[in-house]
């Protein structure tokens, strides 16, 4: 299917053609996937900010190798997706998951958000917000409340993306002994008068029989080497486990730092390649643990997100600054990938954010809006009004078969 392309961007007329999606039309999920109360989220939040052009490189932008420089260059090919989009060589099982239609990618996508600051940015990530701060609560925990479902942030505090009157559980691996059945009961025996304590131990309960680390092994994983790698396996591990639990919760969430690449970015084992390499055997491990029974894997949808992108150009530190436009990932066994979408706006100087940054053309809220809408049911109202508060002229993407 074509996209429809101002006359600036010409070289992308011919280049593009049946290779990326129109804007606003329709993205597909797997017809068998269900929608509403059977459905999964996993939300995975990049903090720092990723430079979609290293993750997704644009290698037939006539521009792309000139405006990159020596980032523009790396360690083993790309993995390519389509005639003009390919994968860091590192992101290989997500590649697979292209493979087999499981991932889609969003280029040129980011929030009507234009300045530099790390904290304004990820507030409005996380709110739903027009402006930093206005909002103190999250639009995914407004959107969970709204359909009466719970929600699980997989660390030890609930970040602010799930903030809202719902009920929303943490869980985060423990080094300490499990109390003994004695002390449960007598904290139960004190609680018991209380309704909100007494709820929140029987939670607490059901979380640490689900989930609870096993003792000497995680522990053991985490301390070793790789335990960065193996803390977040594990947590992306934990996250399916919750989500295919009967009377689990309809979403979780998961946070990976430091995207923030001001420096030495195209080194093969620099920070922005292990990272990569460690949201690919995240990503993979959550796949595994959900596909043990193909049916909960086949109604999950995964996104993965970033506060922004990153300058076009290499800076003096063999890094790139803050940006604006990036890359954001929808994968899962409900979705329908295969397909790259990017209203793509081109990399010269005079197409670019300020002559600085790759532009946005996409609002993220619309990918967003499309997934809540269409995966968790959330009504049309209730996304303009109320998780993403004067957003009814962003209209959300099609993400299931009619």
């Amino acid at each position: 299917m074509s996209m429809t392309i101002p006359p600036r961007r010409e070289f992308v007329r011919a280049l593009l053609a049946g290779t990326a999606l129109a804007p606003w039309s329709a993205l597909s999920l797997a017809g068998a996937a269900p929608a509403g109360d059977d459905a999964r989220l996993v939300l995975v939040i990049l903090r720092g900010g990723l430079d979609g052009l290293a993750a997704v490189p644009v290698g037939a932008d006539p521009q792309f190798v000139a405006a990159r420089g020596a980032l523009a260059q790396y360690a083993s090919p790309p993995l390519p997706l389509d005639a003009s989009f390919a994968l860091h060589p590192a992101l290989v099982e997500m590649h697979a998951l292209y493979q087999r239609q499981e991932l889609l990618v969003a280029h040129a996508i980011g929030l009507p958000y234009h300045e530099r600051s790390h904290f304004d940015a990820q507030q409005l990530l996380e709110s739903g917000g027009l402006k930093p701060y206005e909002l103190s609560t999250g639009w995914l925990g407004r959107a969970l409340a709204a359909r009466g479902r719970k929600g699980l942030a997989v660390q030890t505090a609930v970040p602010l993306v799930l903030r809202g009157p719902g009920e929303i559980d943490t869980w985060s691996p423990s080094f300490l002994p499990d109390p003994s059945a004695d002390l449960v009961a007598r904290v139960e025996r004190l609680y018991a008068a209380d309704p909100a304590l007494a709820q929140a131990l029987a939670r607490a309960k059901g979380l640490r029989d689900t989930g609870g680390a096993m003792p000497g092994r995680d522990e053991a994983a985490m301390a070793s080497p790789g335990g960065a790698r193996a803390q977040a396996v594990l947590l992306a591990r934990r996250a399916g486990e919750f989500l295919r639990r009967p009377g689990g919760p309809q979403a979780a969430v998961l946070e990976l730092g430091g995207w923030d690449t001001h420096a030495n970015q195209a080194a093969p084992n620099g920070a922005l390649a292990n990272n990569l390499r460690l949201l690919d055997a995240s990503i993979t491990a959550l796949r595994d643990t959900l596909s043990a029974q193909p049916s909960h894997w086949r109604r999950t949808a995964v996104v993965v997100i970033t506060e922004f992108g990153r300058e076009v150009a290499i800076n003096g530190t063999q890094g790139t600054d803050h940006g604006t436009g990036g890359a954001a990932f929808v994968l899962g066994g409900a979705v329908q990938g295969g397909r790259v979408w990017a209203d793509w706006p081109g990399l010269a100087p005079k197409d670019r954010f300020e002559g600085r940054d790759l532009r946005t053309t996409t609002d993220l809220r619309a990918l967003l809006k499309g997934v809540l809408h269409d995966h968790l049911a959330v009504s049309r109202a209730t996304l303009d009004e109320v998780v993403f508060p004067g957003s009814a002229a962003v209209k959300p993407l099609g993400l299931l078969r009619s």
